[in-house]
């Protein structure tokens, strides 16, 4: 049955295309053509994410860049005080599979890190002990700027 359903189906492409379908799917135009933008401004590979709201309009938001679902891990790593957001601009970025508690192994990369001269945000399972207390106190002294996050489907 899907294959026959892939082969009879006609892909569609644009702005236009897309509402259309859209709109036959919702019965809103309105639904349709906020779905049509929406996808010709994420392209192919975008993501778009409807939530529900508490206002009574529907409205269309776009965000740059990537978000977590959860925050960062010390209140020390916040750069934008008045948003309470810690924003790295032209950043590395290390990511790790397990939890970060060690100094030993984490002082190497931070050592190198430093000598860039540019942020690190390190998303992880967990960045913990020894290791989230040296970047703490970088961070207050302000001789490393970085940032770590638990990475998204972690605990």
């Amino acid at each position: 049955v899907s294959e026959a359903l892939l082969a009879s189906a006609t892909p569609v492409s644009g702005k236009t295309g897309i509402a259309q379908v859209a709109t036959v799917s919702s019965r809103d135009e309105q639904i349709g053509d906020l779905v049509g933008e929406a996808m010709s401004k994420v392209g192919h590979d975008g993501v778009v994410s409807v939530e529900e709201s508490s206002t009574l309009g529907t409205e269309l938001e776009f965000t740059e860049g990537i978000g977590f679902d959860k925050g960062f891990l010390s209140a020390y790593f916040v750069t934008d005080f008045d948003h309470q957001q810690a924003v790295l601009e032209d950043a590395l970025i290390l990511l790790h599979q397990d939890k970060i508690s060690s100094l030993p192994d984490l002082l190497p990369l931070l050592e190198k890190v430093a000598g860039t001269g540019k942020p690190l945000l390190i998303v992880a399972e967990d960045v913990e002990g020894e290791a989230l207390a040296t970047l703490v106190v970088n961070a207050i002294r302000k001789t490393l700027k970085a940032v770590a996050v638990k990475g998204p489907y972690f605990g």
